[in-house]
């Protein structure tokens, strides 16, 4: 088991985490603007794919005030005109960026409705990802119907957190849920998986504002194809990819 911090080091990374909140606020007078251009001006068929430039630009842009450096293994496996459905493993805010940076393929996050109601961040939010209301039964059906959409009609990605929220645990993981799977094998799409190995040390979960700089590490592994598989297969399909995040975060340098 990890020992925690001591109280200099805890001290020192909230510190650092005050300064990354405001470089995330000084960012917003650069990226916003951006934004705002592509979603007023640029056709609607693609916007969503000039806005993933800004949003890796804005990732980049994060990372180098952090001094966080990435480094992402097995990106040759992911083909960028390939459409899939994404997964990865979640444990820091830090994830988010990361995966922008980890993937050049346009993609969605399915996220909670309730990020929308952030000032900017919402505005964002609401014209570039897929957003669900979590309480709501026909919400949830909605929001899949969205990205079957995103998938098969504008030939968008999606990013699922299959844990649904951050693992706040001491687990490596905690239990999926079937909405991803379930997406890839309605959709005959490819599932391709994302582990990243150490962002929970970076930002904790449950320790408010705190931040460290240092090198972020994910790995992309073999996209797993769903042409042959049915809904009965979810649960195998669900077992290959935990045990794929597990190989690799058990992996002696990881």
């Amino acid at each position: 088991m990890k020992k925690e911090p001591n109280i200099l080091v805890q001290f020192l990374m909230t510190l650092f985490g005050v300064y990354a909140v405001l470089v995330v606020l000084l960012s917003f007078f650069i990226v916003i603007p951006a934004y705002v251009l592509i979603f007023s001006f640029a056709p609607k068929d693609r916007a969503p794919f000039r806005a993933h430039k800004i949003s890796r630009f804005w990732a980049k842009l994060l990372f180098v005030c952090f001094f966080i450096k990435i480094d992402i293994k097995g990106m040759e496996l992911i083909k960028p005109e390939q459409v899939y459905v994404f997964v990865c493993n979640h444990r820091s805010q830090l994830d988010i960026p990361l995966f922008a940076r980890a993937c050049v393929n346009t993609f969605r996050f399915l996220s909670k409705i309730e990020v929308t109601r952030i000032p900017l961040i919402g505005y964002v939010v609401k014209r570039l990802y897929i957003t669900v209301d979590r309480k709501d039964k026909d919400d949830r059906v909605k929001s899949f119907g969205k990205m079957q959409d995103s998938l098969l009609k504008e030939n968008i990605s999606v990013v699922l957190f299959p844990e649904g929220t951050r693992n706040r645990t001491p687990k490596p993981l905690i239990d999926f849920k079937d909405g991803a799977f379930r997406l890839a094998i309605d959709t005959k799409l490819p599932i391709a998986v994302l582990t990243i190995m150490n962002s929970g040390g970076f930002s904790p979960a449950n320790k408010f504002l705190q931040l460290k700089p240092g090198t972020l590490k994910a790995v992309w592994t073999e996209p797993i194809p769903t042409g042959n598989m049915t809904l009965e297969d979810i649960p195998r399909l669900k077992e290959q990819v935990e045990q794929r995040i597990l190989e690799v975060l058990q992996a002696p340098n990881a």
